[in-house]
């Protein structure tokens, strides 16, 4: 049921991966050695034209681009879900400010939700390593989705799991999908993007662009 008030925000919704989490790193490791296994050779640079997309939809692409013999994109994906789940276990950290954006988001009152394009596995791995994880009163996913970002539904999702409007709720981005699929859930945009990627579009796209959670202040909040 979504909340019918209006006026100021009322939720506080969180991409995970190199948002929360320094993960994107690791999920570039992951990737290049679970590929170059299967003699598929990604640069990081092919790594980085997918974040923000779900896994599966990563294997897919490269299977269509680059098509191997072997291991079935199911079986692939499920070597790349679990080297990342086991890495962000053993070395995961925080993104810089994370603390600070949190603690920004519960004093002004917001409910926190995760909606991110990882399996639960890894959104729950990722919590647990941050110690953050009672923090958040919902987690959704895009796996298992009929579309992930950029389409908007699991953004909609986490609205409707803190029974908030999705124009009551602010969303933390860092990848170009997440920042379309949250705007397409009407919600105020804040981007968060990798130092190494051109800001631009996420401003053209409608979020405003910060060089790190540690910058977020109460009146972005609208406080």
């Amino acid at each position: 049921m979504i909340s019918s008030a209006v006026g100021e925000l009322q939720a506080a919704i969180f991409d995970l991966d190199g948002l929360l989490i320094d993960s994107e790193p690791i999920w570039r490791r992951v990737e290049r050695r679970v590929f170059a296994e299967i003699g598929v050779d990604l640069s990081e640079d092919d790594c980085r034209s997918t974040m923000g997309l779900r896994c599966d939809a990563v294997v897919a692409k490269w299977y269509r681009e680059r098509p191997w013999q072997g291991p079935t994109p199911e079986q692939v994906q499920a070597r790349l879900e679990a080297g990342v789940c086991e890495l962000i276990r053993a070395e995961g950290e925080p993104m810089p400010g994370l603390e600070h954006a949190i603690n920004l988001a519960e004093s002004a009152g917001l409910r926190l939700a995760v909606a991110s394009s990882s399996c639960l596995e890894i959104i729950d791995a990722a919590l647990a390593r941050l110690d953050i994880a009672d923090r958040f009163a919902a987690r959704c996913s895009a796996a298992g989705l009929a579309e992930g970002k950029p389409h908007p539904a699991v953004f909609l999702n986490a609205a409707d799991a803190l029974s908030v409007d999705p124009g009551r709720c602010i969303a933390f981005e860092d990848s170009l999908p997440g920042v379309d699929a949250a705007v397409a859930a009407g919600m105020t945009v804040i981007a968060v993007p990798d130092p190494v990627v051109d800001p631009a579009p996420f401003a053209v796209r409608g979020a405003r662009v910060v060089a790190s959670l540690a910058d977020l202040t109460s009146a972005m909040l609208g406080r």
